[in-house]
């Protein structure tokens, strides 16, 4: 039997005990990784009882598949730039606590909870292990949406660059992210590697017929600026065409649209039965987004027999093309209304192979099983490389 990797991930949340696509993919990370003959070391913050992490996230502890390790928060009183500084402090608690345990094959580290190792790494006792970063979305590097942002953006860029030349290897979601990181200088560091999808979210093609009815549209995501509501908002508000849409998410009562009965609200929706429910309802997801990673709920979507809407931003380019979907431009409201347009009046069978890609695509790419696969494929390439 093959000698099991042990592999540290270091991360700051895990789903469902925090939302949020990192912590997301940490999760299914742990999970997968941990049935692909590794043993995983999940370092997260201590926000509860390490029992209370298995009966909340369903995890498999037994056998020493995945060791938690509760990392305590700081607390830091709010200031310009006081989430980086956080930030720094946590992976300082996360560093103490790795230094004390068995060390690993490889270090796998999520966002900026590495970067106190990352400036330790020239020690000795750190030297010959390598370590691989995920950030995901790069959203510093791709186009703000408002002059807020667009210095915001400057302090993170340097704090991003930092961690990532520190690491021996840094993982792309692909498409325009892999040109990021190739523009920044680590073309040598790049290991592309996909986000996930549980097969459960996958409808029977089979099943999916021709809709004779009006569209159904959906927008999923918190209001944040950079979601691109506010552009969304104005292009449905000048649509003359019959169609529905849905917006699941916390979307504030001031940035709803009144008095248009095409538009239906649901709120937060923490049930992911009941997202799926909508969403095999709904024939297109829009994502109008200024930046993004690989958003998972296109993934959602698609699974769920969507085609799609979505600005072409960071790896989306490598969910959506002209056989699923329409990409834009993010912040231009006319491509937004024509793709809007262009899909209300498609033919009903176009429409419908655009959704039977969209389910083709993901058993193809993106099913956790083949992206766990790769992941440690690569991690054991790595691993020999340092041999």
């Amino acid at each position: 039997m093959n000698k099991k990797l042990i592999i540290a991930l270091l991360t700051d949340g895990i789903y469902p005990l925090q939302l949020g696509g990192m912590q997301k993919h940490s999760y299914f990370l742990s999970k997968y990784l941990s049935q692909n003959n590794a043993i995983i070391h999940l370092y997260i913050p201590q926000v509860t009882t390490i029992q209370e992490v298995a009966n909340t996230s369903n995890l498999n502890l037994e056998n020493d598949c995945i060791k938690i390790n509760l990392v305590p928060l700081p607390s830091v009183r709010k200031f310009p730039g006081h989430y980086l500084f956080e930030s720094y402090l946590y992976s300082k608690n996360v560093y103490n606590i790795l230094n004390n345990n068995t060390q690993p094959d490889l270090i796998y580290i999520q966002g900026f909870s590495g970067w106190h190792l990352l400036n330790r790494g020239t020690e000795p006792n750190w030297k010959s292990i390598p370590t691989i970063i995920n950030f995901h979305g790069y959203n510093m590097f791709q186009l703000a949406p408002n002059i807020k942002s667009h210095f915001s953006y400057y302090f993170f860029r340097q704090a991003v660059l930092q961690n990532i030349k520190k690491s021996e290897y840094v993982i792309s979601l692909g498409g325009k992210i892999t040109s990021i990181l190739q523009a920044i200088g680590v073309s040598k560091k790049i290991r592309e590697i996909p986000i996930g999808i549980e097969k459960i979210w996958l409808k029977d093609s089979a099943l999916l017929q021709p809709n004779l009815s009006i569209l159904n549209f959906v927008f999923i995501g918190r209001y944040e600026r950079l979601k691109g509501v506010e552009e969304l908002n104005q292009v449905v508000c000048n649509i003359k065409e019959d169609f529905q849409l849905h917006f699941i998410g916390p979307i504030p009562e001031n940035k709803q649209i009144k008095g248009l009965p095409k538009v239906k609200y649901y709120g937060a929706i923490n049930d992911e039965n009941r997202i799926k429910e909508i969403l095999r309802g709904c024939d297109v997801l829009i994502c109008p987004s200024w930046s993004e990673g690989m958003p998972t709920v296109i993934l959602e979507a698609m699974a769920s027999g969507c085609a799609i809407i979505a600005t072409d931003v960071g790896a989306v380019s490598e969910q959506v093309d002209a056989s699923n979907g329409i990409l834009i431009q993010p912040g231009n409201k006319p491509e937004l209304k024509a793709a809007i347009e262009r899909m209300i009046a498609l033919p009903a069978e176009q429409l419908l192979e655009m959704k039977k890609a969209s389910i083709k695509r993901v058993e193809e790419k993106f099913l956790w099983d083949k992206v766990a696969e790769l992941t440690i494929s690569e991690i054991k390439k790595i691993i020999e490389n340092r041999s």
